[in-house]
């Protein structure tokens, strides 16, 4: 960041130094909460726990090691790993190396890893052992000299807990901390490297720096209003957006991190009953499966827990139904770009008095902006200029801020697309209320054009929630040859539904929408997800051109 002016008035003679300004990053909150609260739990998984001051010691063991082995600043560690303490412990003690910590998504084939690994120049791999076919597999076509070494993790609580060579506990709770940490020398330096989906062609490396890590997770304390010691259950993938940054906001606050591996509904609710949950996060598809266990609990929960969504707008219906177990939901919208959530849902004290469909409906919707984003607007993508707020003109959310994205790894025309007009265009579709809360109504390249009027799907699919049969629906654009393109409904029933039929659908939605904008067609069955809950719509847009 460049110094005022010298002929400043103020600035004359008050240059930056050390005592008055420290580069922000969310490393110094474990360096905090090991002083101040050095006997609170950090993380438990299983049968195993460790307090803030044993969590800072191990992480400062895996650091050093990763400095012996050669690891040096700027360099790429990738993590396979599901939601266990070593993928937490990473999270500073890469950066503590002066790495740069790439996650990997667990679920992707080993042509997609490779590629990863390899376009993001991975040094080395941290993988945990369930996975050693999936890494073999991506390691196999990497040149000797390009593959990156593999330290693995036998996590207690996984399938395949037998150690393979040097594990990581090894390192984390025998090391000795020969090195001292590496703080960054300047903010913008990069913590982190998240790759996009891909859903077409290959992923794009995203990478964050430690000012907008830092940020983000202050900013998720003030929106969630999170409190100090929260108990936070680990639903949501780490290898997601460094999972929204709760890595670095539970331990700013002196929370206890409790490690989930395989997320259920009824292992989420025994998590709450015997470990104190008080907060999770997760996608639409997270609440759905919570729903139906809590269905069959016959008492309410022992407290009221705080559970974040994101990713599609979650359905009214869901809202309201996790609502009446005692969940109180708080709706955030973000990308990979954005460090994950960036918008949210800010809840307002008049809509108390509302009915309680009318305030899920309210908590439907995007919201507004995070304290630390200082540019959200639904643009005309052409103009670059605000659509009205009236709740109907439709454009694209663009933010912009200190919680956005450096860039794309090694692709400056993509950056510089993303970036036109100095906004991230995120290719989300929206209107923008009167009150200034954004609605997002479907992605660019979702929106279905049939007989020359816009469909939104996600209108489409909100009526078939309200369906009590309906588990999770995705609609998507089918070819016509009369219309252009018709909505084609994939609807997953829920496993106590009676017989729903197609034409039962097709009519119920006839009943709530404007008849054009109802599904012609309506195709039962599982719907193919992503690892961390979305729908993947890119397939079943694939299915309706071939039917």
């Amino acid at each position: 960041m460049s110094s005022p002016p010298a002929t400043h008035p103020h600035a004359d003679g008050l240059p930056r130094r050390p005592v008055n300004h420290q580069p922000l990053t969310p490393l110094w909150f474990l360096l905090r909460s090991a002083d101040v609260f050095p006997q609170r739990r950090a993380w438990v998984h299983g049968r195993r726990s460790v307090t803030y001051a044993e969590c800072l010691e191990r992480c400062r063991r895996v650091a050093s090691w990763l400095q012996a082995a050669g690891i040096r600043p700027g360099d790429t560690v990738a993590a396979l790993l599901p939601n266990t303490p070593a993928m937490l412990e990473c999270h500073y003690a890469v950066p503590m190396s002066g790495a740069v910590l790439n996650t990997i998504n667990t679920r992707l084939d080993a042509a997609t890893v490779r590629y990863i690994l390899q376009h993001g120049g991975a040094r080395l791999m941290l993988a945990d052992t369930e996975y050693r076919e999936l890494v073999e597999a991506a390691l196999a076509d990497i040149p000797a000299a390009e593959r990156p070494r593999v330290l693995w993790s036998a996590d207690s609580e996984g399938p395949a807990p037998q150690p393979i060579g040097t594990d990581y506990e090894d390192i984390a709770g025998a090391g000795t901390p020969a090195h001292g940490m590496r703080m960054p020398d300047d903010e913008w330096e990069a913590i982190s490297l998240n790759y996009t989906s891909g859903t077409t062609g290959h992923p794009k490396g995203v990478v964050y720096h430690h000012r907008g890590a830092y940020l983000t997770a202050v900013n998720n304390q003030l929106v969630w209003e999170v409190g100090h010691y929260p108990v936070y259950l680990w639903t949501l993938p780490m290898f997601h957006c460094n999972g929204w940054c709760f890595p670095w906001t539970v331990t700013a606050l002196g929370g206890t991190h409790v490690c989930l591996r395989r997320v259920e509904g009824d292992a989420i609710l025994e998590a709450i009953h015997t470990r104190g949950v008080t907060h999770f996060c997760g996608a639409p598809i997270i609440l759905a499966t919570v729903t139906e266990a809590a269905a069959r609990l016959t008492e309410p929960l022992p407290r009221t827990v705080r559970v974040m969504t994101a990713a599609a707008p979650p359905p009214a219906t869901v809202i309201e139904a996790m609502q009446a177990k005692g969940f109180h939901i708080t709706h955030v919208y973000g990308l990979t770009e954005t460090y994950g959530p960036a918008v949210v849902c800010a809840w307002q004290e008049e809509w108390a008095d509302l009915p309680a469909a009318e305030q899920a409906q309210r908590k439907a919707r995007q919201g507004v902006r995070y304290p630390s984003l200082e540019g959200l607007q639904v643009m005309d993508p052409e103009r670059l200029e605000p659509v009205p707020r009236d709740g109907a003109a439709l454009g694209e959310v663009m933010v912009r801020g200190n919680v956005v994205m450096k860039g794309y790894l090694r692709n400056q025309e993509a950056t510089d697309t993303a970036f036109e007009g100095e906004w991230f265009h995120t290719g989300d579709l929206a209107v923008a209320h009167p009150d200034g809360y954004i609605e997002l109504k479907d992605r660019s390249k979702d929106i279905i054009i049939s007989g020359g009027e816009n469909i939104s799907s996600i209108e489409v699919e909100n009526a078939l929630y309200r369906h009590p049969g309906v588990a999770a629906a995705a609609v998507v654009a089918r070819p016509d040859a009369k219309w252009g393109e018709t909505p084609c409904a994939f609807v997953e029933l829920r496993n106590d539904a009676g017989p729903v039929s197609e034409a039962e659908l097709i009519a119920f939605c006839r009943e709530k929408l404007a008849h054009f904008k109802a599904p012609k067609t309506v195709i039962f069955g599982a719907l193919p997800k992503t690892s961390t809950g979305k729908i993947q719509k890119f397939a079943l847009r694939e299915r309706a051109r071939a039917l």
